[in-house]
Order: C-alpha cells, then sequence, then structure tokens
C-alpha cells in the first residue's frame, strides 16, 4: 500500500503511523511479532535451566552471598528509563518531529551503555568472588542467561545507534518510520525479560 493510499490523519506530510503506512512495514511489523515469540522461547528455556540449577553452586558462593541489590536495583531503573525514552522516542515520530525523535531515541542508546557498564562490572565483581562461568552447574545457567539478555541489550543499543545515524541523514519517511518502531518493539521485549530475570534470578535468589 502507498503512503497515498492511507486515510489517516497527516502530520507534516507522513500518516499518523508512517511505521504501517506501507505493507513493507506491516509485514516487519508481523514478521517481528514471530521474532520475538521465538526470542522468548530462548528465554524461557535458559531461565527453566537456571531454575532448575541455582542450588548446585558446589563450593562457590550461593545467590545470598553473591548478589548486590543496590546495583541490581539501579540497573533495573536505568533499564525501565530507557524504555521509556523509547516510548517517547515513538510518540515524537507519530508527531513527525524528527529532532525529537532522535534526542530520545540517542537517550536510550546512553542508557543501555550505561546498563551494559554496570553489568560488566557486576560480573567482573562475581568474578572476583569465586563465581566463575565453570565453577558450579549455578554459575554456568547464570552467566549464561544474564549474558544471553546482555548480548540482546549490546545488539539493541548498536541496532538504535545506527538507527540514529541514519534518521539524522534520511529524517523520518515510511521506510526509516518502520525500523524505528520495531527497535522500540525490541527495546521493550529486552525490558521485559530482565524483569523477569530480576525477579526470579535476583528477588528470588535472595531467599
Amino acid at each position: 500500500m502507498r503512503i497515498e493510499e492511507q486515510t489517516g490523519t497527516v502530520v507534516g506530510g507522513l500518516p499518523a503511523e508512517p511505521e504501517k503506512a506501507t505493507l513493507e512495514g506491516k509485514n516487519k511489523i508481523v514478521g517481528f511479532w514471530l521474532f520475538l515469540a521465538a526470542e522468548s522461547t530462548l528465554f524461557a528455556t535458559e531461565m527453566g535451566a537456571y531454575v532448575a540449577l541455582k542450588g548446585s553452586h558446589l563450593n562457590g558462593p550461593p545467590s545470598q552471598e553473591l548478589f548486590q541489590l543496590p546495583m541490581v536495583a539501579l540497573s533495573t531503573l536505568i533499564l525501565l528509563v530507557s524504555s521509556l525514552t523509547s516510548v517517547l522516542g515513538v510518540m515524537s515520530m507519530h508527531t513527525g518531529d524528527a529532532r525529537k525523535m532522535l534526542t530520545w531515541f540517542g537517550l536510550t542508546v546512553l542508557l543501555g551503555a550505561a546498563f551494559l557498564g554496570l553489568e560488566t562490572y557486576e560480573f567482573m565483581e562475581y568474578v572476583h568472588e569465586g563465581h566463575t562461568l565453570t565453577g558450579s552447574a549455578f554459575a554456568s545457567s547464570f552467566y549464561l542467561l544474564l549474558g544471553t539478555h546482555g548480548a540482546h541489550v549490546l545488539f539493541g543499543v548498536l541496532w538504535i545507534l545506527g538507527l540514529v545515524i541514519q534518521g539524522a541523514k534520511k529524517g523520518i519517511t515510511v521506510h526509516t518510520a518502520p525500523k524505528f518502531y520495531l527497535a522500540s518493539l525490541y527495546w521493550h521485549f529486552i525490558d521485559v525479560v530482565w524483569i523477569f530475570i530480576f525477579t526470579v534470578v535476583y528477588l528470588m535468589g535472595m531467599i
């Protein structure tokens, strides 16, 4: 469907929802939801493995002695705020304000990088405490789950950074809008997964 066929409100020469203005954009969104469903299965599998193995810490430190909740809580807050900035980015896209959209997504990148920095520091502290990847089944399942999530965050940071660079050159079009919308969906997915990790791994790990 071409942009001229849209019947929605037009803002600055664009449809109110430019990410859905073309058939290509709509197909991308549907395909991306299927991708996220597959990703959910991956994280559910790793989460199940962690729950089954969390008591197998051998001679290494148990989760109650290991986890530092204040730092993890700060990481959680940073990631939640980054989800909000991506929402504001999409809202700015819907109003046709490219400058605000790029600013909000740029902040999302910075907050994502801050999250990764704290997670790296956290891992270094755990290794210093003897919680190494091969130290126990608990350690292996922990680093696999957290590492997979961290890799997704890193990918999201690089993806959105690339989109910000592209958006600065091309602005908001029916071709760039679906990319920002999908990146925002991806970022929300990362946040939802982290909420489960924070609850199951960290909060339940302190019991």
